[in-house]
Protein backbone atom coordinates (compact mmCIF):
# COMPACT_ATOMS: atom_id res chain seq x y z
CA UNK A 1 0.00 0.00 0.00
CA UNK A 2 2.63 2.42 0.86
CA UNK A 3 5.18 1.96 -1.86
CA UNK A 4 1.73 2.30 -4.07
CA UNK A 5 1.63 5.24 -2.70
CA UNK A 6 4.67 6.21 -3.17
CA UNK A 7 4.79 4.90 -6.86
CA UNK A 8 1.72 7.48 -7.49
CA UNK A 9 3.44 10.07 -6.30
CA UNK A 10 6.77 10.13 -8.08
CA UNK A 11 4.55 9.39 -11.15
CA UNK A 12 2.32 12.75 -10.18
CA UNK A 13 5.58 14.51 -9.80
CA UNK A 14 7.92 13.44 -12.00
CA UNK A 15 7.19 16.40 -14.73
CA UNK A 16 6.66 18.83 -12.15
CA UNK A 17 5.54 21.89 -14.77
CA UNK A 18 2.51 19.43 -15.47
CA UNK A 19 1.98 18.49 -12.13
CA UNK A 20 1.19 22.20 -11.46
CA UNK A 21 -1.04 23.04 -14.32
CA UNK A 22 -3.15 19.92 -13.31
CA UNK A 23 -3.35 21.44 -9.63
CA UNK A 24 -4.06 24.83 -11.22
CA UNK A 25 -7.03 22.84 -13.32
CA UNK A 26 -8.79 21.11 -10.45
CA UNK A 27 -8.31 24.23 -8.42
CA UNK A 28 -10.66 26.27 -11.04
CA UNK A 29 -13.18 23.20 -11.10
CA UNK A 30 -13.16 23.31 -6.87
CA UNK A 31 -13.59 27.19 -7.28
CA UNK A 32 -15.73 27.02 -9.77
CA UNK A 33 -18.26 24.12 -8.02
CA UNK A 34 -18.06 26.63 -5.09
CA UNK A 35 -19.16 29.60 -6.20
CA UNK A 36 -21.95 28.31 -8.45
CA UNK A 37 -23.12 26.73 -5.07
CA UNK A 38 -22.69 29.49 -3.06
CA UNK A 39 -24.18 31.74 -5.34
CA UNK A 40 -27.76 29.33 -5.57
CA UNK A 41 -27.64 28.91 -1.66
CA UNK A 42 -27.08 32.85 -1.17
CA UNK A 43 -30.37 34.21 -3.43
CA UNK A 44 -32.52 31.60 -1.83
CA UNK A 45 -31.20 32.57 1.99
CA UNK A 46 -31.43 36.39 0.44
CA UNK A 47 -35.20 35.76 -0.31
CA UNK A 48 -35.59 35.57 3.14
CA UNK A 49 -34.40 38.76 4.22
CA UNK A 50 -37.41 39.88 5.64
CA UNK A 51 -39.15 37.08 6.73
CA UNK A 52 -36.38 36.46 9.04
CA UNK A 53 -36.91 40.34 10.69
CA UNK A 54 -40.20 39.48 11.96
CA UNK A 55 -41.63 38.77 15.61
CA UNK A 56 -43.40 35.48 15.03
CA UNK A 57 -43.26 32.03 16.23
CA UNK A 58 -46.44 31.22 13.71
CA UNK A 59 -47.75 33.14 10.07
CA UNK A 60 -51.36 32.62 8.82
CA UNK A 61 -51.30 33.51 5.12
CA UNK A 62 -53.69 33.08 2.02
CA UNK A 63 -53.72 30.09 0.49
CA UNK A 64 -53.51 31.87 -2.67
CA UNK A 65 -50.30 33.05 -1.96
CA UNK A 66 -47.15 32.26 -3.49
CA UNK A 67 -44.37 34.41 -1.82
CA UNK A 68 -44.26 37.24 0.37
CA UNK A 69 -44.61 39.92 -2.16
CA UNK A 70 -47.27 37.74 -4.18
CA UNK A 71 -49.61 37.78 -1.37
CA UNK A 72 -53.65 37.44 -1.61
CA UNK A 73 -55.13 39.12 1.36
CA UNK A 74 -57.55 37.85 4.06
CA UNK A 75 -59.90 38.77 6.88
CA UNK A 76 -58.09 40.40 9.67
CA UNK A 77 -61.20 38.74 11.42
CA UNK A 78 -59.14 35.47 10.80
CA UNK A 79 -56.20 36.51 12.74
CA UNK A 80 -58.41 38.07 15.80
CA UNK A 81 -59.92 34.89 15.85
CA UNK A 82 -56.56 33.06 17.19
CA UNK A 83 -56.53 34.84 20.40
CA UNK A 84 -59.43 32.77 21.84
CA UNK A 85 -56.74 29.91 21.66
CA UNK A 86 -55.19 29.66 25.09
CA UNK A 87 -51.70 29.07 23.32
CA UNK A 88 -51.47 32.44 21.27
CA UNK A 89 -49.98 35.46 23.11
CA UNK A 90 -50.13 38.23 20.28
CA UNK A 91 -51.55 38.21 16.62
CA UNK A 92 -50.04 41.20 14.73
CA UNK A 93 -51.17 42.36 10.97
CA UNK A 94 -49.03 42.78 8.52
CA UNK A 95 -49.19 44.47 5.48
CA UNK A 96 -47.24 44.57 2.38
CA UNK A 97 -47.55 46.82 -1.14
CA UNK A 98 -45.45 47.68 -4.25
CA UNK A 99 -45.89 51.66 -4.65
CA UNK A 100 -44.49 54.13 -7.19
CA UNK A 101 -41.54 56.20 -5.75
CA UNK A 102 -40.36 59.39 -7.25
CA UNK A 103 -36.57 59.97 -7.15
CA UNK A 104 -36.21 62.96 -5.37
CA UNK A 105 -33.12 63.97 -7.01
CA UNK A 106 -34.07 63.24 -10.43
CA UNK A 107 -37.71 62.61 -10.39
CA UNK A 108 -37.57 59.47 -12.49
CA UNK A 109 -40.28 57.23 -11.23
CA UNK A 110 -40.06 53.58 -9.98
CA UNK A 111 -41.64 50.76 -8.34
CA UNK A 112 -40.89 50.19 -5.00
CA UNK A 113 -42.02 47.86 -1.84
CA UNK A 114 -43.98 49.33 1.20
CA UNK A 115 -44.07 47.28 4.17
CA UNK A 116 -46.62 48.52 7.14
CA UNK A 117 -48.19 47.28 10.60
CA UNK A 118 -49.78 48.63 13.85
CA UNK A 119 -46.85 51.02 15.82
CA UNK A 120 -48.91 49.88 18.66
CA UNK A 121 -48.10 46.42 17.39
CA UNK A 122 -44.52 46.21 16.10
CA UNK A 123 -43.39 42.94 14.09
CA UNK A 124 -39.62 43.58 13.59
CA UNK A 125 -36.48 42.83 15.47
CA UNK A 126 -34.81 45.75 13.64
CA UNK A 127 -33.57 48.38 16.72
CA UNK A 128 -33.18 50.91 13.86
CA UNK A 129 -36.97 50.77 13.16
CA UNK A 130 -37.68 49.99 17.04
CA UNK A 131 -36.25 53.83 17.49
CA UNK A 132 -38.63 55.05 15.09
CA UNK A 133 -41.83 53.41 15.96
CA UNK A 134 -43.19 57.28 17.12
CA UNK A 135 -42.04 58.59 14.31
CA UNK A 136 -43.80 56.61 11.95
CA UNK A 137 -46.83 57.26 13.39
CA UNK A 138 -46.98 60.68 12.50
CA UNK A 139 -49.01 61.12 9.09
CA UNK A 140 -47.34 61.10 5.56
CA UNK A 141 -43.77 59.80 7.68
CA UNK A 142 -42.20 56.42 6.08
CA UNK A 143 -38.64 55.04 6.99
CA UNK A 144 -35.93 54.17 4.04
CA UNK A 145 -33.89 51.30 3.72
CA UNK A 146 -30.49 52.41 3.64
CA UNK A 147 -29.41 49.06 1.16
CA UNK A 148 -32.02 50.24 -1.58
CA UNK A 149 -30.14 50.36 -4.85
CA UNK A 150 -29.40 53.73 -5.83
CA UNK A 151 -31.79 54.31 -8.45
CA UNK A 152 -34.11 55.84 -5.43
CA UNK A 153 -32.06 58.68 -4.86
CA UNK A 154 -29.56 59.49 -2.34
CA UNK A 155 -31.92 59.70 0.67
CA UNK A 156 -29.61 57.82 2.95
CA UNK A 157 -26.60 60.21 2.32
CA UNK A 158 -28.86 63.51 2.69
CA UNK A 159 -31.07 61.75 5.46
CA UNK A 160 -26.84 61.25 7.18
CA UNK A 161 -25.84 64.74 6.66
CA UNK A 162 -29.25 66.15 8.57
CA UNK A 163 -31.18 67.23 4.90
CA UNK A 164 -34.52 66.87 4.81
CA UNK A 165 -36.21 64.48 2.53
CA UNK A 166 -39.60 64.72 1.07
CA UNK A 167 -40.91 63.30 -2.30
CA UNK A 168 -44.05 61.26 -3.64
CA UNK A 169 -45.01 58.24 -3.26
CA UNK A 170 -48.58 56.82 -5.56
CA UNK A 171 -48.76 60.79 -6.33
CA UNK A 172 -48.86 61.60 -2.39
CA UNK A 173 -46.52 63.71 -0.98
CA UNK A 174 -44.49 61.92 1.63
CA UNK A 175 -41.31 62.86 4.50
CA UNK A 176 -38.60 60.40 5.09
CA UNK A 177 -37.61 60.36 8.49
CA UNK A 178 -35.84 57.92 9.21
CA UNK A 179 -33.15 54.99 7.93
CA UNK A 180 -33.00 51.11 8.62
CA UNK A 181 -30.89 48.32 7.20
CA UNK A 182 -32.92 44.90 6.26
CA UNK A 183 -32.45 44.28 2.06
CA UNK A 184 -35.35 43.03 0.44
CA UNK A 185 -33.15 40.63 -1.49
CA UNK A 186 -31.75 40.81 -5.35
CA UNK A 187 -35.17 38.33 -5.96
CA UNK A 188 -37.53 40.26 -4.20
CA UNK A 189 -37.50 43.90 -3.26
CA UNK A 190 -34.45 45.99 -4.77
CA UNK A 191 -36.21 48.77 -2.59
CA UNK A 192 -37.93 49.03 0.99
CA UNK A 193 -40.07 51.42 2.99
CA UNK A 194 -41.45 50.75 6.28
CA UNK A 195 -44.52 52.87 7.81
CA UNK A 196 -47.46 52.56 9.76
CA UNK A 197 -50.83 50.99 9.15
CA UNK A 198 -52.48 54.23 8.63
CA UNK A 199 -49.67 55.21 6.10
CA UNK A 200 -49.76 52.24 4.32
CA UNK A 201 -53.37 53.37 3.90
CA UNK A 202 -52.98 56.54 2.68
CA UNK A 203 -50.31 55.11 0.38
CA UNK A 204 -52.41 52.07 -0.96
CA UNK A 205 -55.81 52.93 -0.72
CA UNK A 206 -56.72 50.17 0.74
CA UNK A 207 -58.93 48.39 3.68
CA UNK A 208 -56.93 47.34 6.88
CA UNK A 209 -59.10 44.93 7.26
CA UNK A 210 -58.02 42.65 4.68
CA UNK A 211 -54.36 41.85 5.75
CA UNK A 212 -51.36 40.36 4.16
CA UNK A 213 -50.00 38.39 6.97
CA UNK A 214 -50.78 37.29 10.56
CA UNK A 215 -48.09 37.16 12.63
CA UNK A 216 -48.22 35.27 15.93
CA UNK A 217 -46.44 34.94 19.41
CA UNK A 218 -46.68 31.77 21.22
CA UNK A 219 -47.31 32.56 24.71
CA UNK A 220 -44.45 30.56 26.97
CA UNK A 221 -44.33 27.12 27.74
CA UNK A 222 -46.48 26.36 24.96
CA UNK A 223 -44.98 23.92 21.35
CA UNK A 224 -45.51 26.60 18.27
CA UNK A 225 -45.45 23.37 16.16
CA UNK A 226 -48.59 21.85 18.64
CA UNK A 227 -50.49 25.21 18.44
CA UNK A 228 -49.99 25.35 14.98
CA UNK A 229 -51.33 21.99 14.28
CA UNK A 230 -54.06 22.94 16.84
CA UNK A 231 -54.88 25.93 14.51
CA UNK A 232 -54.90 24.11 11.75
CA UNK A 233 -57.62 21.98 12.66
CA UNK A 234 -59.88 24.98 13.75
CA UNK A 235 -59.76 27.63 11.39
CA UNK A 236 -61.48 27.61 8.08
CA UNK A 237 -59.47 26.60 5.06
CA UNK A 238 -59.51 30.43 3.55
CA UNK A 239 -56.20 30.66 5.82
CA UNK A 240 -52.93 28.68 6.25
CA UNK A 241 -51.06 28.20 9.52
CA UNK A 242 -47.46 27.84 8.80
CA UNK A 243 -44.59 27.97 11.92
CA UNK A 244 -41.66 30.34 11.56
CA UNK A 245 -39.32 27.81 9.69
CA UNK A 246 -42.66 26.17 7.63
CA UNK A 247 -43.13 30.10 6.43
CA UNK A 248 -39.00 29.97 5.39
CA UNK A 249 -39.28 27.01 3.39
CA UNK A 250 -42.48 28.20 1.96
CA UNK A 251 -40.35 31.29 0.26
CA UNK A 252 -37.76 29.69 -0.54
CA UNK A 253 -39.64 26.88 -2.29
CA UNK A 254 -41.43 29.70 -4.51
CA UNK A 255 -38.05 30.47 -5.87
CA UNK A 256 -36.79 27.37 -6.38
CA UNK A 257 -39.64 26.00 -8.06
CA UNK A 258 -40.63 28.97 -10.25
CA UNK A 259 -37.23 30.21 -11.04
CA UNK A 260 -34.23 29.07 -13.65
CA UNK A 261 -31.86 29.45 -10.37
CA UNK A 262 -31.52 26.41 -9.37
CA UNK A 263 -31.03 24.92 -12.84
CA UNK A 264 -28.72 27.93 -13.91
CA UNK A 265 -25.91 27.79 -10.79
CA UNK A 266 -27.09 23.45 -11.37
CA UNK A 267 -25.39 23.53 -14.69
CA UNK A 268 -22.67 26.07 -13.48
CA UNK A 269 -21.95 23.25 -10.88
CA UNK A 270 -21.85 20.12 -13.70
CA UNK A 271 -19.50 22.52 -15.94
CA UNK A 272 -17.15 23.03 -12.97
CA UNK A 273 -17.13 19.21 -12.32
CA UNK A 274 -16.70 18.33 -16.20
CA UNK A 275 -13.85 20.56 -16.64
CA UNK A 276 -11.85 19.54 -13.92
CA UNK A 277 -12.60 15.75 -15.42
CA UNK A 278 -11.80 16.45 -18.70
CA UNK A 279 -8.17 18.00 -17.17
CA UNK A 280 -7.19 15.43 -15.08
CA UNK A 281 -8.09 12.62 -17.75
CA UNK A 282 -5.87 14.60 -20.21
CA UNK A 283 -2.96 14.61 -17.34
CA UNK A 284 -3.33 11.17 -16.47
CA UNK A 285 -4.23 9.34 -19.82
CA UNK A 286 -0.88 11.38 -20.98
CA UNK A 287 0.97 9.87 -18.00
CA UNK A 288 -0.03 6.22 -18.98
CA UNK A 289 1.24 7.05 -22.52
CA UNK A 290 4.45 8.18 -21.54
CA UNK A 291 5.09 5.72 -18.64
CA UNK A 292 3.83 2.49 -20.91
CA UNK A 293 6.49 0.93 -20.92
CA UNK A 294 7.25 1.24 -17.28
CA UNK A 295 3.40 0.02 -16.65
CA UNK A 296 3.79 -2.91 -19.32
CA UNK A 297 7.10 -3.93 -17.12
CA UNK A 298 5.57 -3.86 -14.35
CA UNK A 299 2.56 -6.26 -16.16
CA UNK A 300 5.21 -8.50 -17.60
CA UNK A 301 6.36 -9.14 -13.36
CA UNK A 302 3.27 -9.91 -12.38
CA UNK A 303 1.26 -6.90 -11.47
CA UNK A 304 -2.38 -7.36 -12.47
CA UNK A 305 -4.44 -4.37 -13.73
CA UNK A 306 -6.09 -4.28 -10.30
CA UNK A 307 -2.66 -3.27 -8.23
CA UNK A 308 -2.33 -0.53 -11.35
CA UNK A 309 -5.64 0.80 -11.53
CA UNK A 310 -4.97 1.03 -7.89
CA UNK A 311 -2.04 3.27 -8.67
CA UNK A 312 -3.55 5.38 -11.34
CA UNK A 313 -6.66 5.76 -8.54
CA UNK A 314 -4.36 7.09 -5.80
CA UNK A 315 -2.96 9.53 -8.59
CA UNK A 316 -7.10 11.11 -8.60
CA UNK A 317 -7.22 10.79 -5.42
CA UNK A 318 -3.76 12.44 -4.60
CA UNK A 319 -4.81 15.81 -7.35
CA UNK A 320 -8.14 15.69 -6.23
CA UNK A 321 -7.10 16.48 -2.60
CA UNK A 322 -4.07 19.20 -3.18
CA UNK A 323 -6.53 20.90 -5.69
CA UNK A 324 -9.19 20.83 -3.46
CA UNK A 325 -7.11 22.58 -0.32
CA UNK A 326 -6.27 25.83 -2.64
CA UNK A 327 -9.60 25.90 -4.05
CA UNK A 328 -11.59 26.07 0.04
CA UNK A 329 -8.66 28.79 0.76
CA UNK A 330 -9.60 30.79 -2.56
CA UNK A 331 -13.31 30.42 -2.05
CA UNK A 332 -13.64 31.57 0.90
CA UNK A 333 -11.91 34.57 0.37
CA UNK A 334 -14.39 34.80 -2.87
CA UNK A 335 -17.31 34.19 -0.32
CA UNK A 336 -15.93 36.92 1.59
CA UNK A 337 -15.08 39.60 -0.98
CA UNK A 338 -18.86 38.63 -2.52
CA UNK A 339 -20.57 39.23 0.64
CA UNK A 340 -19.37 42.72 1.11
CA UNK A 341 -19.63 44.09 -2.42
CA UNK A 342 -22.31 42.53 -3.55
CA UNK A 343 -24.38 42.48 -0.11
CA UNK A 344 -24.93 38.60 -0.48
CA UNK A 345 -25.23 36.14 2.43
CA UNK A 346 -22.33 34.09 0.91
CA UNK A 347 -20.92 31.85 3.40
CA UNK A 348 -19.16 28.28 3.69
CA UNK A 349 -20.19 25.55 5.63
CA UNK A 350 -19.14 21.82 6.35
CA UNK A 351 -22.18 19.95 4.48
CA UNK A 352 -20.61 22.53 1.08
CA UNK A 353 -17.47 21.46 1.69
CA UNK A 354 -18.23 17.58 2.36
CA UNK A 355 -20.18 17.55 -0.71
CA UNK A 356 -17.68 19.60 -3.06
CA UNK A 357 -14.40 17.57 -1.76
CA UNK A 358 -16.74 14.02 -2.98
CA UNK A 359 -17.09 15.80 -6.10
CA UNK A 360 -13.76 16.75 -6.86
CA UNK A 361 -12.83 12.75 -5.66
CA UNK A 362 -15.25 11.71 -7.94
CA UNK A 363 -14.26 13.61 -10.62
CA UNK A 364 -10.73 12.74 -10.36
CA UNK A 365 -11.27 9.18 -9.35
CA UNK A 366 -13.78 8.72 -13.06
CA UNK A 367 -11.26 9.98 -15.30
CA UNK A 368 -8.58 8.24 -13.91
CA UNK A 369 -10.67 5.04 -14.37
CA UNK A 370 -11.21 6.09 -17.92
CA UNK A 371 -7.66 6.60 -18.97
CA UNK A 372 -6.59 3.25 -16.87
CA UNK A 373 -8.64 1.43 -20.28
CA UNK A 374 -5.39 2.47 -22.52
CA UNK A 375 -2.78 0.74 -19.68
CA UNK A 376 -5.26 -1.93 -19.70
CA UNK A 377 -5.43 -2.81 -23.11
CA UNK A 378 -1.65 -2.83 -23.33
CA UNK A 379 0.08 -6.03 -23.61
CA UNK A 380 3.92 -6.46 -22.12
CA UNK A 381 4.64 -8.47 -25.79
CA UNK A 382 3.55 -5.42 -28.37
CA UNK A 383 5.15 -2.72 -26.07
CA UNK A 384 8.71 -4.68 -25.93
Amino acid sequence: MRYRVFLAWRQLTYNKGRFLVTLAGVTFAVILMFMQLGFQDALYEDAITIHKSLKADLVLISPKSTNLFGTSTFSDHRLYDTLKFPGVATANPFYQGWSLWKNPQDLSSREIAVLAFDPDKPVFNLPKVERHIDTIRRRDVVLFDRLSRSEYGPVAAQLTAGKAVSTEINSRQFEVKGLFELGGGIMTADGLLISSDLNFLRIEGRSLNQIDLGLLMVKPGFNPQQVCQQLKAILPQDVTVMTKQEFLEFEQNYWKKSSPIGFVFGIGTAMGFFIGAVIVYQILYTDITNHLAEYATLKAMGYGDIYLLKVVLQEAILLAILGFIPGLIISVGLYDFTKDAARLPMATNLERIVFILSLTVLMCSASGAIAMNKLRAADPADIF
